[in-house]
């Protein structure tokens, strides 16, 4: 069986660009949902603690494009 060097070598160069850009990715996908979420993940209650959260009041102040177009993404309507 032969094995060529040249051709290994640019399998492995490709695999390694493969594996740098997927890494990348998820790095951009992660950077996306910790801008997209407003409010970070509580942690689960323990015992006999309840849950309990604010809801967002709709009237009052003005929210600028930016912050509507973030609550739209998170809330999907």
């Amino acid at each position: 069986m032969i094995i060529s060097v040249p051709k290994a070598l640019r399998r492995l160069y490709y695999i390694v660009i493969f594996v740098a850009l997927s890494c990348l990715f998820y790095n951009i996908m992660d950077l996306l949902h910790s801008w997209i979420n407003p409010v970070p993940d509580p942690d689960i209650p323990e015992g006999s603690a309840v849950r309990a959260f604010h809801e967002i009041q709709s009237g009052g102040e003005a929210m600028n494009p930016g912050e509507r177009l973030r609550l739209y993404y998170w809330y999907g309507e």
